[in-house]
């Protein structure tokens, strides 16, 4: 990835500076040095293309206009595929991508593997990359949706090849065991407590969810673009989630699984606290032990909690399977009604 010296006009007083590069050599060091020489100039955005490619100019003034439009914002092409002859290698990329970037940010892009870009400068001033290569086109979309910035598709009219990797067998494995690595390292990033970098500002109500305070929660809730059915799942997961016997496993997994079906996170961990023991351990063991003895357990000792352990563990997994799905309907339905409640009074 190399500077170019011109630069364009575009959009009232922005100005742009193109950024040629081969995809090979599209790392994080290079964008951060064009950057820092776009930011001397006084330049504003970074236009990010392809050397080898000739791009259609309708198509380079459709994504500055974008860009013009929305100066926050990442703006990403996308390419008009349908009928274009597309490799297998390529299309599975493509959509790996999308998967993962929908995974970890809750944003979708159709393509985003395209490598017509624009950048704003103080994006890529405010990112810290890890530098793995032809993967920055991957990591800077993430990052950039962490820090609350906006991700804009602009559809290019030409056509535009998918780029041939001409790489060996043993290389281009080692690239996707690496691609993948690096989108598991993201995946449970996007899922830790820990805030992400923000880049774009959103106001702080100052409001905390807290189960001691379930009304005011909900009402931050609400306000943070959370419908009260969204608000429902997420709930009726967490419980559903948190009657499996997933010891040591209960927080992760409703992370993942909330994460996944971009439900609220806050509220399914919240929830799954009525699953803690042991009340609901307790209903699904009682329960488990019924459809296996045909009566239920009622002796509580060493020996049936202790040296029994493994099998009420089998227990308690048979009795969840069948409480589960209705501990999650009830909870889901409440959390529901609550919230329309809530929302009608805000």
């Amino acid at each position: 990835m190399a500077g170019s010296a011109s630069e364009a006009s575009a959009g009232g007083d922005s100005a742009w500076l193109p950024l040629h590069f081969r995809r090979e050599h599209a790392t994080a060091g290079a964008a951060l040095l064009a950057a820092q020489r776009a930011r001397r100039l006084g330049i504003s955005h970074v236009l990010v293309m392809e050397r080898d490619i000739a791009y259609d100019p309708s198509d380079l003034e459709r994504i500055v206009s974008m860009a013009a439009r929305f100066p926050e914002a990442v703006i990403v092409g996308k390419r008009c595929l349908r009928g274009a002859p597309e490799s297998r290698s390529s299309k599975f990329r493509r959509h790996l991508s999308n998967f993962w970037l929908g995974l970890q940010t809750h944003q979708l892009l159709s393509d985003s593997t395209c490598s017509l870009r624009v950048y704003p400068v103080h994006v890529l001033e405010n990112l810290k990359f890890l530098r793995f290569g032809a993967f920055f086109d991957t990591e800077v979309l993430v990052k950039a949706a962490w820090g609350d910035v906006p991700l804009k598709e602009v559809a290019l009219m030409g056509y535009y090849p998918p780029a041939r990797h001409r790489a060996g067998v043993l290389t281009g494995l080692l690239a996707f065991f690496s691609l993948i690595l690096l989108n598991i390292h993201y995946s449970f990033r996007a899922i830790t407590p820990i805030p992400h970098k923000k880049i774009v500002t959103i106001p702080d109500t100052g409001e905390r969810v807290s189960m001691l305070h379930p009304l005011r929660s909900m009402k931050t809730l609400l306000s943070e673009n959370s419908s009260p059915a969204r608000l429902a799942l997420a709930g009726g997961l967490g419980v559903f989630l948190g009657a499996l016997p997933t010891i040591g496993f209960h927080t992760l997994s409703i992370l993942f699984s909330a994460q996944l079906f971009r439900l609220n996170k806050v509220a399914a961990i919240g929830a799954s606290q009525l699953c803690m023991p042991p009340l609901v351990p307790a209903l699904c063991i009682e329960a488990g032990y019924y459809m296996r003895h045909g009566e239920f357990l009622t002796r509580i000792s060493l020996e049936t909690l202790g040296y029994q352990a493994v099998q009420r563990l089998w227990e308690w997994g048979i009795g969840a399977i069948a409480l589960a799905p209705l501990l999650s309907a009830l909870v889901g339905g409440f959390i529901y009604v609550l919230a329309v409640c809530v929302r009608r009074r805000i």
